[in-house]
């Protein structure tokens, strides 16, 4: 079939201070004459050396069905004019307005715009509906929060992910990536060296917010569940830190909302591990003809709620695919709840049980390797391991093998009784599914600053002798079959994932006070999702330099020390098209000892942007060690232009901690 649209990067969006907005837009043939739907996506990744292959991937599909797309690169990226100043800020969202205004003002719109997006652009397409734009009509957001605090790369129930360092040094490296000299001409360096001097770190200001208050509330869209305005597709997977969002949105906004949650890492669904996919063009197209086009495609009558259950995966090196089975709910209800306990032999036991006593529980600091990444781009290491890794520093409790299945869909809970000698401590808890072989996989996992368990925005000192404290779990959607075991596994640390308490005291644990209340699945049909027709949906680049991936976990038995090592290279890579060849290099190092003030986490970055006869390179690291009252966090940014240097800079800053 011959191709009816085009692809241009010739328009700039003029904000009303001037800024120019770089933009790639695919248009329908044909829009001039009758007005189409458009499609925004509005991020600080890079339309050009960045989001390129996915991008390619999806916006010809829609233009071919008549949507255009505008892909957007946020003010300070890419090709776009100024510097960012934040993440999520209200700048972002002004701007992102100022842009929707634009979009409906061009002869070739019908006045309806969609916003869609994974991660950042997930976020903001919420936030930006949040604002009620009028020419916004519907959202498709990915791997996104409605809570910026609790559910985000920074903080997670009170306790510091170490993904925060990890996302600070990431926009680091990004931001300081030079504009394309082929697109903007002369004006290239100086917009680098302006990015270079003035980019923000924003560790700083994130650690500046320890705990919830307006900072995080601003983009928060559970702030006002009932004001929010649009239809909301809100699409998750298992394998990723964003898990919970799908089941949020429904619960707080059923009447705009449709959940999908599949097996899925950090990727758009056509194109994601483990399998099964989605199609999620067919599902895309559906959800802008019926909401920019008033088109009857029953996009108003999918279920609220769609699933897929998964059915025993069991840890790999690379996770293909993850049996299991889709289901379908057509209105989301909080389910019934399967209440387990511990019993007097220290087995888990449904219903009722008296428990063992007290127990003391202090983990060893590197228990937590097991743990996966809390950011996952691929079906490898950066998903959870067997769990046997991590048993040694736990409390666990398991059940007898089981009689019958036991399939869960929602977000489990906790409550027991405990005491902590100091003022703060964490908790993390597992729900692990154990195979017959032995074989350990996590069904879900919870944590918690236990200094932020009645109030993440006035967190306090733990008080002498037993408290009650209940927890929320991650959401889950998991079947244990016939003949598995569930196991409860407690631990103090969940390192690397979260970094310790500058004590780690440990908790006495009271093990009769211990409930578990499992979401049961409830009444649901077994549906079909449509996997997408073509199984490898990505263009393919011409790679000058091959990618390489690391992961390993090194201890040291003299110094006492564990290392947690990441490396990932993405290859020197060339556009077909722009010709622009870009790379990135990622090192990470984590390490502790036995104290829990030896945490530390160093990482480097490189970023390669050239052509021949033009090469940009910028080397940046960040680090972060503390002290038992303050976070120390150190970053610098070295900008080159043909292999000398142009431009240096370098942050400092020790921030109190604040209940962590």
């Amino acid at each position: 079939m011959s191709k009816t649209h085009s692809v241009s990067e010739e328009t700039w969006i003029t904000l009303r201070d001037g800024t120019r907005l770089a933009t790639r837009i695919w248009m329908p043939d044909g829009a001039l004459e009758t007005p189409v739907p458009t499609v925004l996506e509005y991020l600080p990744y890079r339309k050009r050396g960045g989001t390129d292959p996915r991008d390619e991937s999806t916006y010809p599909v829609f233009a071919e069905a008549g949507i255009a797309g505008v892909r957007v690169d946020i003010r300070g990226s890419g090709e776009s004019e100024g510097v960012i100043d934040g993440e999520y800020t209200p700048r972002e969202l002004s701007d992102a307005c100022e842009v929707l205004e634009w979009i409906a003002a061009q002869p070739w719109s019908n006045g309806n715009v969609g916003m869609m997006g994974i991660s950042w652009g997930g976020f903001n397409c919420l936030q930006v509906a949040a604002l009620k734009p009028p020419q916004l009509k519907a959202v498709i957001s990915i791997a996104s929060t409605v809570d910026r605090y609790n559910d985000d790369i920074h903080y997670k129930n009170g306790t510091h992910l170490s993904a925060q360092l990890s996302w600070a040094a990431t926009m680091l490296a990004y931001q300081s990536r030079t504009p394309d000299r082929d697109l903007v001409g002369d004006a290239w360096r100086g917009m680098w060296l302006e990015r270079l001097r003035d980019q923000p770190f924003f560790m700083e200001e994130w650690l500046s917010h320890q705990r919830r208050d307006a900072f995080w509330e601003h983009g928060s869209i559970c702030e006002d569940f009932e004001g929010f305005p649009v239809p909301a597709l809100v699409i998750a997977g298992w394998a990723d830190g964003y898990r919970n969002t799908p089941l949020k949105a429904v619960e707080g906004m059923p009447d705009n909302a449709k959940a999908l949650l599949g097996p899925w890492v950090h990727k758009y669904p056509h194109f994601a591990w483990p399998k099964p996919r989605a199609d999620f063009h067919g599902e895309a197209i559906a959800w802008w003809k019926k909401w920019l086009a008033d088109e009857d495609t029953g996009a108003e009558a999918i279920p609220q709620m769609r699933a897929y259950i998964l059915d025993g995966p069991k840890p790999a090196a690379w996770r293909e695919r993850d049996p299991g089975y889709w289901i379908a709910k057509q209105s989301w209800d909080s389910p019934s709840e399967a209440l387990w306990s511990v019993s007097g032999t220290g087995a888990l036991v449904p219903g009722q049980g008296e428990g063992v006593g007290a127990h003391y529980l202090r983990s060893p600091l590197d228990t937590g390797i097991a743990a996966g990444e809390w950011f996952t781009l691929k079906p490898d290491a950066e998903v959870a391991g067997d769990q046997r890794v991590d048993n040694g520093g736990s409390l666990c409790f398991e059940t007898a093998p089981l009689e019958t299945e036991a399939v869960y869909l929602g977000a489990p809970t906790l409550t027991l009784d405990l005491s902590c000698t100091a003022d703060r401590e964490n908790l993390a808890v597992r729900i692990i599914d154990v195979h017959p072989d032995g074989t350990e996989t996590r069904a879900c996992y919870g944590v918690l600053n236990l200094a932020h368990r009645d109030s993440y925005a006035e967190p306090k000192a733990m008080p002498e002798g037993m408290v009650e404290v209940r927890m929320q779990l991650d959401a889950m959607g998991y079947r244990f079959a016939p003949g598995h075991r569930i196991k409860l596994a407690l631990s103090t640390s969940y390192w690397p994932q979260i970094l310790p308490s500058p004590e780690a005291p440990g908790l006495t644990i009271d093990t009769g006070s211990i409930r578990l209340s499992l979401p049961e699945l409830g009444p649901h049909e077994k549906i079909t999702v449509p996997e997408p027709e073509n199984p490898s949906p990505l263009p393919e680049y011409e790679m000058l330099a091959d990618p390489e991936t690391r992961r390993e976990v090194v201890r040291d038995q003299v110094t006492g020390l564990t290392h947690f090592r990441i490396h990932e290279d993405t290859g020197l890579e060339v556009h077909p098209e722009s010709g622009l060849q870009s790379q990135e290099i990622r090192s990470e190092d984590w390490s502790i000892g036995n104290d829990p003030l030896s945490s530390r986490g160093d990482i480097a970055w490189e970023i390669r942007v050239q052509r021949e006869g033009w090469e940009t390179l910028t080397k940046s690291s960040v680090s972060m060690s503390c002290t038992a009252t303050h976070w120390q966090i150190a970053a610098e940014v070295v900008g080159f232009e043909n292999g000398v240097e142009v431009h240096r800079k370098s942050f400092d800053k020790e921030i109190p901690r604040d209940f962590m």
